[in-house]
């Protein structure tokens, strides 16, 4: 495992849409692996492929209950409505509010390939929306309400 560099907002990674995942091989691991381990190392809760260089849609995701790791996540479905502050580990030193949903439904893949869904609420239903964010180009600091 390795610890990445993480992309800062002004790199252009950030803003592309992340590619599907059609074969899960040791790269895929071992980047699995290095996110977390990167996510972990800078205090992070959620990291996206793209944040450390990689267009490839994988997120990891740890909020204190174990970490979560999801290839090729997409939101099922979102109820209700939560605004809380947020920040980013590619944007360094900003904060600000954001709404998001309640409670989201999430479907991916884990590292073995199998379909997982996840039911998610709060702070976790929060990061899951940040993170495919991330997938699809979209920071954070597009969605704010309020800094």
């Amino acid at each position: 495992m390795a610890i990445r560099n993480i992309r800062k907002n002004d790199d252009p990674i950030l803003r592309k849409v992340s590619k599907t995942v059609d074969k899960i091989d040791d790269k895929i691991k071992e980047l699995i692996d290095d996110m977390a381990e990167t996510m972990y190392n800078a205090d992070g809760v959620g990291l996206a492929a793209p944040q450390v260089g990689i267009l490839k849609r994988v997120i990891v995701i740890d909020i204190g209950g174990g970490l979560i790791e999801l290839i090729n996540p997409e939101i099922l479905s979102e109820k209700g409505k939560q605004i809380d502050i947020e920040g980013c580990l590619s944007v360094p030193n900003v904060t600000g509010k954001v709404e998001r949903p309640e409670r989201v439904k999430v479907k991916g893949l884990d590292r073995n390939g199998e379909e997982v869904i996840i039911e998610a609420k709060g702070l976790l239903a929060r990061a899951f929306c940040h993170e495919i964010d991330h997938l699809n180009g979209i920071l954070f600091v597009d969605k704010l309400i309020e800094e």
